[in-house]
């Protein structure tokens, strides 16, 4: 098409943000930082090298998901442990909050629950910011890597991308089929990944996070949750997923109980106010 007259000033238009947060509750972080001094460990897991592990926290406690022995990507997945059809849902978390989250911002849950499931209380890499490229870490634009698009694009079947990962170990939990959980598997917080859009093609990028061993991302549950994390294929992401090529390391998930008494005042996230009617 011939580009019209008026093409700079259409370009030129100043944007509009579509959901102004200022009005969002605010999670009270100073308690939650007093709570989490004298928390203790009450459980721990390792997800395992291209594979996923599952771990339950209760309400009013925290979880911490580390680096321990090299450069890791994790794919997290979250439900209400009470009802999963309560899940995270990492669209309206973006439109609220932006492409990539760190502490104090929320994954919030899935219609119709519209609460926050977890609230950030601490990243170790809050410092990385956005770089030259577009990039950052911690991204809710990226759905997980999968067998289905590897099929696609290549004609594999690979079976340790994060949605296999994720699917197996959420079967194994519930003691349920694959096909019976695949279903309840959905788009990711990608723990410590390094992605962005390209500023030519808008094309979703990644590229080598910065983590490191000891780095950590620590959430306070809202809700009793059920999460799934697996250790991405693709290691650090600084050259390809799907696939064995990547050096690739565990992630640890540790659970810490507060003292009793620790959130006194704390009033747990009430489901969305709507009233359900939709217009009839």
């Amino acid at each position: 098409m011939t580009e019209p007259k008026d093409a700079a000033a259409r370009r030129a238009v100043e944007p509009v943000i579509c959901y102004p947060n200022d009005t969002l509750p605010t999670p009270p972080m100073e308690l939650y930082r007093a709570a989490r001094d004298g928390a203790k460990k009450i459980s721990e897991t390792y997800a395992a090298p291209r594979e996923a592990c599952t771990f339950e926290v209760p309400q009013g406690s925290f979880f911490r998901i580390s680096s321990v022995e090299g450069p890791q990507v994790g794919d997290l997945n979250l439900w209400n442990k009470n009802d999963l059809s309560e899940r995270f849902y990492s669209g309206k978390t973006r439109a609220l909050h932006g492409t990539h989250i760190t502490t104090g911002e929320r994954m919030w849950s899935s219609f119709p629950h519209l609460r926050p499931l977890a609230t950030i209380v601490a990243d170790t890499l809050s410092w990385y910011g956005i770089d030259a490229f577009g990039g950052s870490v911690h991204d809710v634009i990226g759905t997980r890597c999968d067998p289905y698009t590897g099929n696609l694009l290549s004609g594999t079947q690979y079976h340790h991308c994060c949605h296999s990962n994720l699917t197996r170990a959420l079967a194994d939990h519930l003691g349920v089929s694959d096909a019976e959980a695949e279903p309840r598997v959905h788009d990711v917080l990608n723990v410590f990944m390094c992605t962005g859009f390209t500023r030519d093609t808008g094309q979703y990028f990644m590229k080598a996070s910065p983590v490191r061993v000891g780095d950590y991302l620590e959430f306070f549950a809202e809700v009793d949750l059920l999460g799934a994390l697996s250790a991405c294929p693709g290691g650090d992401c600084s050259s390809e997923h799907t696939s064995d090529a990547a050096a690739c390391y565990p992630l640890h998930v540790e659970v810490f109980e507060p003292a009793s008494g620790a959130l006194e005042g704390w009033v747990a996230p009430a489901k969305n106010g709507y009233d359900g009617s939709h217009g009839r």
